[in-house]
Parts: structure tokens; sequence; C-alpha cells
């Protein structure tokens, strides 16, 4: 599978036919980086997600961007590019979830993953793959990622319920998030890493988790028409 995705990166790059939306994001090295983070780890399960393949994948697709908040990258992030989840097992018990995603950013792709507990969605550990950028060294940090800990889906969207009701109030989780020190040329990436964050908790709401946290999600877009309503 990974050879199939180096191959497709690479027709990308070439410039031959578009197959943009093939290009996935893979661990490099599975058995060892899930060992690394899972040391208990007695075995793993890879399980290979598309839209196209799933019930109602199509809405889902059209769901990522609102859920999201910003477009989506024409390259990395298509209806038809393949998303896999690693199952981490100890004995007949699952403990760990881990999945990543590409977030374009100012250097080049950055590769976001997140090991999350299967129980409780909450990231364990965020780590990049891949990060070509100004601020790399500060975003790599210890301090920075482990800001995450703890946190789901839930608190994006709180976070959006609560800048739609007061855009001053700085409540909440995310709003409690302190960059690292990067000067101005490192901020697209941070914000891009933030992005990448976001999105794969949502991808792994789609996914796994069975879309429990979609009346955090509701609620937030209710706030926010109800918040256009009255600029109007």
């Amino acid at each position: 599978m990974k050879n199939t995705f180096v191959f497709l990166a690479l027709l990308t790059l070439a410039g031959s036919q578009p197959v943009f939306g093939a290009i996935g994001c893979t661990l490099s090295n599975p058995a060892e980086d899930l060992k690394y983070l899972y040391p208990e780890m007695t075995t793993y399960k890879e399980e290979l997600q598309e839209f196209p393949r799933m019930k109602n994948g199509a809405e889902l697709f059209k769901g990522l961007r609102a859920r999201l908040g910003s477009d989506l990258d024409p390259i990395y992030e298509t209806y038809e590019t393949p998303y896999t989840v690693y199952s981490v097992f100890q004995g007949q018990n699952k403990i760990g979830i881990v999945h990543g995603v590409n977030v374009p950013g100012k250097g080049g792709v950055i590769q976001v993953f997140l090991a999350l507990d299967p129980a409780t969605a909450e990231i364990k550990s965020l780590f990049f793959q891949r990060l070509e950028s100004p601020a790399a060294r500060q975003l790599r940090s210890k301090e920075f990622r482990a800001q995450f800990a703890g946190f789901t889906l839930a608190d994006f969207y709180k976070h959006d319920y609560y800048a739609a009701m007061d855009p001053a109030t700085k409540t909440g989780r995310v709003a409690a998030l302190k960059p690292p020190p990067i000067d101005a040329s490192g901020k697209p990436d941070y914000q891009a890493s933030l992005r990448g964050v976001r999105k794969n908790l949502i991808l792994l709401d789609f996914f796994v988790f069975g879309r429990r946290f979609e009346p955090f999600f509701e609620r937030a877009s209710q706030a926010a028409e109800k918040a256009g309503a009255k600029k109007e």
C-alpha cells in the first residue's frame, strides 16, 4: 500500500495525468512507529477509508468543508483521497487509534498525526511526520505538542460556538492554546498545523467514532446563523 502512494506521488510531481485525489498519508514505518507510541502493543490493524466507498460518502465529504470551516485543498483533500486508520491492540484490547492527514503549509505539505484514546476520542499525542517550515523546531517541541493532550473534536466546535456568540471572548481550550515562539514567517504553518489537528479529528469522527460530536457542531452552526442574522 505504501508503495502505491509513493508511486502516485511521483506521478503528481512529474506532471502526469491528474492523480491528486489519490495522495494519502500513511506512517513510514507503521510497526516501529506504533510500537514507539504504544510500547505495550502486541498487534495492529490498518483500515483504508475512502469517501466513495462509504455509505453517504458524498454527503460526508460535503460536510467536511463545513466542519473544517475552510475550502478544501485540490491536491490533498479531494473526494477520492484515501485515509489509513491504524488500530492498536494489546492482546484483544484496542488501546489506541492513530491517523494522519496532509495539509498544505508554507514550505510544503505538513503531515499531522494523532494518537487517540479509542474509548474517549481524546488526543493522547500529536506528532509531525513531515514538516518543512521555518518554525519546524518550535512546532515539533514537546511543550507545544503537549498542549493538545486531552483535546477532542468538541473543543474545536465549542470554540466556534464561543466565537459566534461573542468574538471578544477567549473561552475554551482552543483559545487557551499558546503558540510557540515564532516570527511572521512561521505563523502560516502554525495555523496550518491547527487546521490539520481539526481535520484529523473530523475525519476520525466520521470513520471511527460514529459522529458522536455532531451535537456540538450543530450547536455551533446554530450560533453562527443567529450571529449572522443579527448583523443583517
